[in-house]
C-alpha cells in the first residue's frame, strides 16, 4: 500500500485525490490510503469506478502542516497532521511508501524523526531526476541537508548510485561533484575531502562538474549540498518559465513566428514533454527507512499519479534494502 498526504500541496485535496484515482485506474494491483479530512476527501473519490474505489482508503487526519510552518516544530506539535499520520503508517509497516506535495522541510523532518534513517546514514538527501542532453541525471541533494560534511556528500553519491542503478537501470552510474571549476584545485575543503572519499569508494567518479555541465549530462549522479542544489533547481525552473513566457510574448507581437510555430508545434510539444516535471512525478528522500517521495508543491493530478508510480517502483525494486545493503558492504567508508 502507498499512503498519500491528501492535504499537502497548492492544489490539495482535489488534485491529489484525482491523481490517486488515476494511479489506481492504471494499476489494478495498487492500493492507496489517502490521509486528510474525511468530509473533504469522500466526495472527491466519487469519480472512481467501483473497482478502483475499493482500493482507495480514507484515513482521517484533522490537522494540516502549512507550507510556511517551521518543519521540525510542526512535526513535533501537529502529531495528528495528515503528513505525520502518513509517515507513521510507513514506520509501522501499514504502508510501504509515502507521497506528499506538502512542506519540503516537514517531509524531510518527518522522514528523519518519524520514519527514521537507514542505519549508517548520517543525513538524508533529496534527489531530483533531471532530463539532460545526453541522459537522465540525478541531482542530489536539493534541499534535504542544507549544510553538509564530506561524509554526507559521499553518502549522497553512494545512494544516488544505488538509485540510478536499481530504479533507472543504469548499469554503472557515473558520479560527479558540483564545484566552481573542473580542476582539482577548485572547491572548498568539504568538496575536496568528499572527492577523495568517493574516489576511494570504488565508484565511477568522473571528477568535478560546473553548473553549465549539468544540462549537458556529463554524469548520471551530480552531488552537491542541499543549499546549492535547491538554488540551482529553482534557478533552472525560473529560466524555463521565463523562456516560455518570452517566446509567447514575441509570438504575440509578430505574424511570422505565429505561422512558423504551426510547423514547429510537434517538436515543441515533444520538447515540453521531455522537460515537464509532472512526467517524472516526485523526488525521493534517500536515506530513510521507507519510500518517501516529495512531489512538486504545484503538482496536479498527472504529477501525483506519477509520484505514486515512483513510490511503488521504489518499493518494488527494494530501494531501501539496496541502500542499506550498500551501506553495510561499504561500512569502512561510512
Amino acid at each position: 500500500m502507498i499512503v498519500v498526504d491528501a492535504m499537502g500541496g497548492d492544489h490539495a485535496p482535489a488534485e491529489i485525490c484525482r491523481g490517486a484515482v488515476q494511479a489506481c485506474r492504471q494499476n489494478p494491483n495498487l492500493e492507496i490510503a489517502l490521509v486528510g479530512k474525511g468530509e473533504l476527501l469522500g466526495p472527491l473519490l466519487d469519480e472512481a469506478a467501483s473497482g478502483e474505489r475499493k482500493r482507495l482508503h480514507i484515513v482521517p487526519a484533522e490537522e494540516v502542516i502549512a507550507m510556511d510552518e517551521t518543519p521540525a516544530v510542526a512535526i513535533r506539535k501537529k502529531r495528528k497532521a495528515s503528513l505525520c499520520v502518513a509517515m507513521h503508517m510507513v514506520r509501522s509497516g501499514e504502508a510501504q511508501g509515502c507521497v506528499s506535495a506538502g512542506n519540503t522541510g516537514a517531509i524531510v523532518a518527518g522522514g528523519v524523526l518519524i520514519v527514521g534513517r537507514i542505519p549508517g546514514i548520517d543525513r538524508p538527501g533529496l534527489g531530483v531526476p533531471l532530463p539532460t542532453q545526453k541522459r537522465m541525471s540525478l541531482l542530489l541533494d536539493v534541499g534535504g541537508t542544507i549544510r553538509c560534511k564530506p561524509l554526507n556528500l559521499y553518502q549522497f553519491a553512494l545512494m544516488g548510485e544505488v538509485y540510478m542503478r536499481s530504479i533507472w537501470g543504469v548499469k554503472e552510474p557515473e558520479i560527479a561533484l558540483l564545484s566552481n571549476g573542473e580542476e582539482e584545485i577548485k572547491g572548498d575543503d568539504v568538496v575536496a575531502e568528499a572527492r577523495e572519499l568517493i574516489r576511494q569508494g570504488g565508484h565511477r567518479f568522473v571528477g568535478y562538474v560546473e553548473g553549465k555541465d549539468i544540462p549537458v549530462g556529463l554524469a548520471d549522479v551530480v552531488v552537491t549540498d542541499g543549499f546549492t542544489g535547491n538554488i540551482l533547481l529553482k534557478f533552472a525552473e525560473g529560466v524555463g518559465r521565463a523562456a516560455y513566457d518570452i517566446v509567447r510574448e514575441e509570438m504575440g507581437h509578430r505574424l511570422l513566428p505565429r505561422v512558423g510555430v504551426l510547423f514547429l508545434w510537434p517538436m515543441l510539444r515533444s520538447l515540453w514533454h521531455r522537460f515537464d516535471y509532472e512526467r517524472y512525478g516526485g523526488t525521493p528522500l534517500l536515506g530513510v527507512s521507507g519510500a518517501v517521495i516529495k512531489a512538486h508543491g504545484r503538482s496536479k493530478a498527472p504529477a501525483i499519479e506519477n509520484a505514486i508510480k515512483v513510490a511503488q517502483n521504489f518499493v518494488d525494486q527494494g530501494g531501501v534494502h539496496r541502500i542499506r545493503d550498500e551501506i553495510v558492504r561499504r561500512g569502512d567508508q561510512a
